[in-house]
């Protein structure tokens, strides 16, 4: 059975590891942060969804991304 590949390509992680830390990072290294950020942009796109529905928009806007950080504090 194949392992589930991130929506985030390793390529891209690669890089912003790269130009932020200056370090390398091995590929597996590369597929775990794409997954943890995969798992998170689906967790902040459920609450953006739900913060949007109410304000009765179909449409997620910058507040509700927003919203979510000052929510998790992150």
């Amino acid at each position: 059975m194949q392992k589930k590949m991130p929506a985030i390509s390793k390529q891209v992680i690669k890089k912003i590891i790269k130009k932020y830390v200056k370090a390398k990072i091995t590929d597996d290294g590369a597929e775990a942060i794409a997954a943890l950020l995969e798992k998170k942009a689906k967790e902040i796109s459920k609450y953006a969804v739900k913060s949007a529905a109410s304000e009765k928009r179909n449409r997620i806007i910058k507040k509700d991304i927003s919203s979510y950080v000052l929510k998790e504090g992150d």
